[in-house]
């Protein structure tokens, strides 16, 4: 039986379909209708380059009708850096002006008891916006006060950006269409996902004529040497014994106990306190949580970098939360543990939702923070337990429990290393262990599940043969990525593997794939003949792999986290 959701109710329908919007979308139209025009008009190295016409800047948009009407008002040909700047910044004044626009619909109680119904929505919508806000200002001291040339490392910092920007308004939009309410607020921000995507398109052009060849980097199956199991040492204490002398470079350490014997008694208080907007060679802020429950609703602010949480191991520190949406909570604020932060790590912790089966779409966690990490964590849920949104992460030797679209989102995720366990469902249900929620071709984002395990939880194992549908994942939106390498797939997954999402929507634009896995589950001579299903080779299946796909040499090594770069 079809289970619904708030993704159900548009799944046959682009996510880029037009609604016609009202004033303040042809507003919003002239001012992001160059959003991030720069990095495509900034594709030539050094000085000043060429004239562009619109025509020639909107040859290959997904849209280029529109691209050409967005940037009829800039008059082109024009200088493409000095352009670029100023709509960069043009940009960001429009996305402040949404954040003030959603302040004045929240604050003024403007559509009565249609605010009431659909508050949090709108809230997500002012969270979202001011993210976008943010990144655009990453974008624009990426670019610099002069001509520079970006580096490899600001290339695929942008490019996650991009994709998280067209991700956020995504996010915002679903929920104003699942409250079905705020018509006019709908068909704006309808039309600013498609005015992003178009934007994504021309950001993606201009950053592949950037990329060196080669890269210099290793492509080999294994990590560079020192990168391996670490312990933790912080003020001479080491939390866990191994035989590495890796540490991650600790600045400041803090204890929560909820005996009051530590600096706090609550996980919320501790992350409040951490210092705002370090930076990298500043070291990490270490929280440190001693074994019990902390039932928390916790959020860890974008301005809250390299923090670091580390409990007494899965099942001795816990976090728990019962939000869900049939208890009037959006998917997206439902979550148990919420992170923005980049550069968080999480330790030891299980973090979960127990609102139950019948509660339908009740996140664990959601994790929006860019270069995260999790090791050695549980995620314990039902439908929706890990919402992996948006930027590149990364999780090892993990345990997700869930049943419908347990492990669902549009970030750059990595899995290694980690069990997914498929739990028993209601009655009529099936299980999807990902449902990812790619929206533009040109978006970095999909999920990549190597060495891994999948199997039954003790309460599905325990149930009669047969009695619930396993899938390896459906298609949340038109272009959903996901791929299953060198991984354990027992016998409850279906031999078809996938499933529809509605119909024949998104089967020739997805890409699913799946190599050299093994297990009962893992045999593909019955599986989907879908136009977007890949049986991958080597060469296909690196481009999934930590170094590839998530850039992982770049961040991971300062983790002390384990990892294989490549194929193993």
């Amino acid at each position: 039986m079809h289970v619904c959701s708030d993704r159900d109710s548009h799944a046959l329908s682009s996510p880029y379909k037009y609604i016609n919007p009202p004033l303040y979308s042809s507003t919003l139209t002239m001012y992001l209708a160059s959003s991030l025009l720069v990095l495509f008009l900034f594709a030539t190295s050094g000085g000043a380059s060429p004239a562009v016409t619109s025509e020639a800047a909107c040859k290959n948009s997904f849209y280029p009708k529109l691209c050409r009407a967005m940037l009829q008002p800039l008059r082109f040909p024009s200088d493409p850096y000095e352009f670029g700047r100023y709509s960069v910044k043009q940009a960001l004044k429009q996305a402040r002006k949404t954040s003030l626009l959603l302040d004045h619909y929240l604050s003024q109680g403007r559509g009565g008891s249609r605010r009431r119904v659909a508050g949090s929505a709108l809230e997500d919508c002012r969270e979202l916006a001011s993210l976008n806000s943010e990144y655009l200002e990453s974008v624009q001291a990426e670019l610099g006060p002069g001509r520079s040339v970006l580096t490899q490392d600001g290339v695929e910092r942008v490019k996650a950006l991009m994709s998280a920007l067209v991700t956020n308004q995504q996010t915002c939009y679903d929920g104003l269409e699942a409250s079905r309410s705020f018509p006019e607020l709908q068909g704006a921000f309808s039309n600013e996902t498609r005015l992003y995507g178009v934007s994504l398109e021309l950001v993606t052009t201009a950053l592949a004529r950037r990329q060196p060849a080669g890269g210099g980097k290793p492509s080999g199956s294994n990590a560079p040497p020192g990168v391996h199991a670490a312990g933790f040492r912080v003020v001479g204490r080491e939390l866990i014994e191994e035989n590495s002398g890796e540490v991650v470079p600790v600045n400041q350490s803090v204890l929560v106990a909820r005996d009051g014997s530590g600096n706090f008694t609550l996980i919320a208080d501790a992350i409040d306190a951490a210092p705002n907007n370090t930076k990298v060679e500043d070291g990490f802020f270490a929280i440190f949580i001693t074994e019990g429950v902390y039932q928390e609703n916790i959020v860890v602010a974008k301005n809250k970098k390299n923090l670091i949480l580390i409990g007494a191991g899965i099942n001795k520190t816990v976090i728990t939360g019962n939000r869900s949406v049939i208890d009037g909570w959006t998917t997206f604020n439902s979550a148990t543990f919420a992170v923005h932060g980049e550069r968080f790590i999480a330790l030891n912790i299980t973090f979960e939702n127990t609102a139950g089966p019948e509660k339908h779409q009740a996140v664990a966690v959601r994790n929006s923070a860019d270069l995260s990490s999790f090791y050695r964590c549980s995620f314990l849920g039902y439908q929706d337990t890990l919402y992996a949104h948006s930027l590149r992460q990364f999780y090892r030797d993990c345990d997700i429990y869930g049943t419908v679209d347990f492990i669902f989102g549009n970030a750059a995720t990595v899995f290694q290393h980690c069990n997914l366990y498929a739990r028993k469902p209601l009655p009529n249900q099936f299980n999807a262990i990902t449902a990812q929620g790619r929206t533009h071709p040109n978006q970095t984002t999909g999920i990549s599940i190597h060495n891994c395990t999948v199997r039954a939880a003790p309460d599905l194992e325990a149930g009669p043969a047969g009695s619930t549908k396993t899938f390896l994942g459906r298609p949340w939106k038109e272009y959903s990525r996901t791929v299953y390498m060198q991984s354990f797939i027992d016998q409850i997954v279906e031999p078809v593997g996938w499933m529809e999402w509605n119909g024949s929507f998104a089967l020739s634009t997805l890409y699913y794939g799946e190599y050299d896995n093994f297990g009962p589950g893992a045999n593909t001579s019955q599986r989907v003949q879908w136009p977007g299903y890949n049986l991958m080779d080597a060469v296909q299946a690196m481009n999934f792999t930590v170094y590839n796909f998530t850039t992982g040499y770049d961040w991971l090594p300062s983790t002390s986290i384990p990892f294989s770069g490549g194929l193993i």
